[in-house]
């Protein structure tokens, strides 16, 4: 399940987004419009903040900002910054790989050969929907 997190991020990029090009948002706005604790939305878009997604300024005038189009933030890279690895089991992610302690055969294992088409689709589906997409 995708976390509230993931959910509030996608919420508030979406907001920004549909801002005029050059409009900062403040947190304030986006958490009233969006019903969202100021607190957590401080955190999520501190995150996005820190992964190059968004630019903020402080003081009279400033918020938060996209720093590319929104036609070229793809939903992988949101996914990952805030919810982490895409894949449902380590063994098959392709940034986050970790061998399963209880498979002694990733070639065999049933489990894994479903998480990589569900991986696969997920995947296809997250680098061909960009922000832009949802706005």
């Amino acid at each position: 399940m995708l976390s509230k997190k993931t959910k509030y991020g996608i919420k508030a990029l979406t907001f920004i987004a549909r801002q005029e090009k050059g409009v900062k948002v403040q947190i304030a706005t986006i958490a009233e419009s969006e019903n969202i604790s100021h607190k957590f939305l401080e955190s999520i878009l501190l995150t996005l903040r820190k992964s190059g997604i968004l630019g903020a300024k402080k003081g009279k005038g400033g918020g938060y900002y996209l720093l590319q189009e929104a036609e070229d933030v793809q939903m992988t890279k949101v996914i990952r910054t805030l919810e982490g690895p895409i894949a449902m089991v380590p063994c098959v992610s392709l940034n986050f790989y970790e061998k399963c302690d209880d498979c002694p055969d990733e070639e065999q294992c049933s489990v894994h050969k479903l998480m990589i088409q569900v991986r696969d689709n997920t995947l296809n589906v997250l680098r061909n929907t960009t922000l832009a997409d949802l706005v």
